[in-house]
């Protein structure tokens, strides 16, 4: 017996090592629909321990496999999972073609690996339905910064996006002013600037300011196209900014966040959310209170912040969203200062009497439907209903004192709607697929401007936005409309001519109408301010006109960590009635401002090595025809102004670079919990007019563009600690076309060189709560970012000194 028992010992070790050896293999690429390498896919055995990730170029290899009967699995973030049955009884060689999972097409939806961005990544080739290849993009991931949120502190959110110059004129982040490669950062005028796809400025075409900024607690993620995206958003130089808001989960049907913020000069924060899926409903509820009393005197704020979205999944293939957005605030204005003030104590103010306040009203409805495997579309219909008024000193110059007496009181309404509706279609040559987009965008703007002089009430410091009745206040100096439109046809191809390389020519259409109807008064009074002299004036303007513009983008993708990237594409920036009239009394505008013309360049190369190396450099050359500026000049009486005319043509070159390095993957540590990475940010910026009017200002330097622009920082995380540190550099740069280094009234001079150091921290302690804290302006730097020719000066305009933040955030 003893002997059968080894006898069948023997038999089953000699089946085991026979079974054993006899062992294979298979390995594929894993790559899109588009033909695109899929690196980092997860590709595995089901209920086996058989499991790999595929390489930047997508090749994945499974060893040892024993035979029999397996399900081959393969999930990448952004794509649809894929399985495949295997009878695995020899090598096998399976290749994997996954399509892409985008549960609501929106206009730019990003799927990334969030824990592997650093709080930066890029955009796709395709995006739902907008096309990206061959252009500078960048995503600010918000869930993966560590950065001072409740304030929107600028500096931290935007750290990683590189040649952003940016002016810091309020102590809550209320309004946002960035400007890229050398154009100006007022308001974010430069950019098209978009909350989930749709235009949130004040009137896009003929008032292209933003007075409401998405609060970051909101935002899920920012995306930002440089240079040659306007043959798709617009004909501006700047590029395109888009706030994705958040959504509701869609794994729960209920989540509540809560985040209460506390800070220095009584800073308080308070923002709710609600968010869930409920069958083929997905909502998501936000609000948002903020106050505080200002780093500066007279800068007491109080905003309020409402959004809210219901979409309706009908099918898997069609969605409708509606989306409501309400922001108001009152804000106290400190006034700037003269240059000598700011030396002497940059935090004192000697305006009190300055007040401006915004209702923003912003409504859309987006819908999505995905015809086919091939065909997509989307459509966006969106209205803007807005106020802002200002009252206080705002015109005379800061070196005068505000003796009292009527506030001048600006009052401008904005209504505005549009649609915007996309279709974009993917097709074989040669058995590669390809993408066309096409477009059609119709908008119409109507802006009403009033300025006069308040009521007898406002002779003191109260908020007060109505306008007098007694013959001195002569009601209204200027009532204006701008009735403005605008329609437009847009078209871009991918032909992709391999696997790697791709051509992307593009056309846009555009027809704009600017119109201005209304009158000004010219009111003259004598030493005890009795009216003796006053004249009405009517004025009409109407100016029509049609273009096309084109653009050309190339792109060369050899792997996730090498791709190149280059495009050329022409701008035009129609003038806007903020350009053909100034409420400021000494600004004066020329009557023959005409529209400006150029174009916007980029090459560069990308990539992302491992997770643990990445970079973008590229240069950019932006040639701008018949630039509207600024200059100080004087009357036959010797009386100084600012003249605002088309100075000529600029021309900015400049090198952009950015990398990020993950620093224990050197260090053979585990960074499964752990991460340390270090970044930096440069930017070197030529802006210089070369073909102006008037040979005073050849070779001069444009007007805010710094030559150089540097950010640096730590990203420390462990387990549920994260921190931040940087350090920001911004060298001097001029405010107007003359270089003028210093002016008495210090709306015109330097702007000085600045450093800037921020840290930032947070601790999950439990998974309902988490802490978070933040200083700003570590080292308490005395600098400023701008001077204002009226509001929120006239003057210097000071930035922040050292503030302290604290965060608890609850989330259930």
């Amino acid at each position: 017996m003893k002997r059968i028992f080894i006898l069948i010992f023997l038999l089953t070790a000699l089946v085991s090592l026979t079974s054993s050896a006899q062992t294979f293999t298979v390995r594929g690429k894993v790559k899109s629909a588009e033909g695109t390498a899929i690196g980092n896919a997860s590709v595995f055995l089901a209920k086996t321990n058989y499991k790999v990730s595929c390489d930047s170029a997508g090749n994945y290899l499974l060893q040892n496999i024993t035979p029999g009967t397996y399900k081959l699995q393969i999930s990448a973030v952004g794509y649809k999972q894929v399985s495949r049955e295997l009878n695995i009884t020899n090598n096998l060689i399976v290749n994997i073609t996954a399509e892409e999972d985008i549960q609501q097409l929106n206009d730019v939806n990003i799927k990334a690996d969030k824990e592997k961005t650093f709080g930066i990544t890029r955009l796709k080739a395709v995006e739902g339905t907008t096309i990206n290849a061959g252009k500078k993009s960048e995503v600010v991931v918000m869930n993966d910064i560590v950065a001072n949120k409740a304030s929107n502190n600028t500096r931290q959110i935007y750290s990683k996006v590189a040649g952003l110059n940016i002016w810091e004129s309020d102590d809550a982040g209320i309004q946002l002013g960035i400007g890229g490669r050398g154009l100006n950062p007022n308001r974010i005028t430069n950019f098209n600037t978009r909350q989930n796809g749709y235009d949130i400025a004040a009137d896009a075409l003929g008032y292209p300011e933003s007075y409401y900024t998405p609060p970051a607690e909101l935002v899920d993620r920012i995306e930002i196209l440089r240079g040659a995206s306007s043959l798709q958003y617009g004909t501006q130089f700047g590029g395109l900014v888009n706030f994705k808001l958040n959504d509701g989960p869609t794994d729960k049907p209920f989540e509540f966040t809560s985040r209460e913020t506390v800070g220095s000069w009584g800073f308080l924060n308070e923002t709710n959310s609600i968010g869930g899926t409920d069958g083929k409903v997905q909502y998501y509820a936000f609000y948002q209170h903020k106050s505080g009393d200002g780093w500066r005197p007279n800068s007491n704020f109080n905003v309020n912040t409402g959004y809210t979205s219901i979409t309706y999944n009908a099918t898997d293939k069609f969605s409708i969203d509606f989306q409501y957005t309400h922001m108001d605030y009152l804000a106290h204005q400190p006034g700037g200062l003269t240059d000598a003030e700011f030396a002497a104590d940059p935090r004192q103010s000697i305006r009190s009497r300055n007040w401006f306040k915004v209702d923003w009203n912003l409504g859309a409805v987006v819908l999505n439907y995905k015809i086919n495997d091939n065909l997509k579309f989307n459509s966006r219909f969106f209205g803007l209903l807005a106020d802002r008024d200002a009252t206080g000193d705002l015109v005379d110059l800061i070196s005068r004192p505000d003796l009292g007496g009527d506030r001048d009181l600006f009052k401008d309404k904005y209504t505005n709607y549009g649609n915007e509706s996309r279709l974009l279609y993917t097709y074989k040559i040669n058995e590669t697929p390809q993408n066309l987009l096409v477009g059609f965008r119709y908008y119409r703007g109507l802006t009403n401007r009033q300025q006069g002089l308040g009521n007898d009430g406002s002779t003191g410091n109260s908020s007060d936005f109505n306008y007098g009745n007694s013959p001195a206040d002569v009601n209204a100096y200027s009532n204006y409309e701008f009735p403005n439109y605008n329609l437009a046809l847009f078209a871009e191809n991918i032909f992709r001519l391999s696997s790697k390389f791709s051509i992307i020519p593009g056309i846009r259409f555009e027809n704009i109408v600017t119109k201005a109807n209304g009158s000004y008064r010219t009111v003259n009074t004598d030493g005890a301010g009795n009216v003796i002299f006053d004249q009405l004036i009517s004025d009409v303007k109407n100016s029509d006109r049609h273009f096309v513009i084109g653009g050309l983008g190339l792109s060369y993708y050899q792997s996730e960590a090498m791709q190149f990237y280059g495009n050329i594409s022409q701008n035009y920036r129609a003038i806007n009635f903020s350009d053909l009239y100034s409420v400021v009394k000494t600004t004066v505008v020329d009557p023959n401002l005409k529209d400006e013309t150029g174009y916007s360049a980029d090459l560069g190369m990308r990539g992302n090595i491992s997770s643990v190396f990445n970079y973008d450099v590229s240069v950019f050359d932006i040639y701008y025809n018949n630039r509207i500026g600024t200059y100080l000049s004087s009357d036959a009486n010797d009386n100084a102004f600012q003249y605002r005319t088309n100075i000529g043509a600029s021309q900015n070159i400049g090198l952009e670079t950015f990398a990020e390095l993950e620093l224990l993957h050197f260090m053979h540590i585990d960074t499964k919990n752990t991460s340390l990475s270090v970044f930096t940010n440069l930017a070197l910026i030529n802006a210089r007019y070369v073909h102006t009017l008037n040979s005073a200002f050849d070779n001069k330097k444009v007007e805010l563009a710094p030559d150089v622009i540097f950010k640096t920082g730590l990203s420390y995380k462990y387990k549920k600690f994260a921190a931040s540190y940087q350090v920001a550099y911004t060298s001097s740069q001029f405010s107007d076309a003359t270089n003028a280094v210093f002016t008495p009234d210090a709306v015109d001079g330097i702007v000085p060189a600045y450093t800037v150091m921020d840290l930032s921290a947070s601790y999950k302690l439990s998974r309902i709560f988490t802490l978070e804290g933040s200083v700003n302006n570590l080292a308490n730097a005395k600098y400023f970012t701008r001077r204002a020719d009226s509001y929120p000066g006239p003057g210097i305009i000071p930035a922040d000194g050292r503030g302290y933040f604290l965060t608890l955030q609850v989330k259930l």
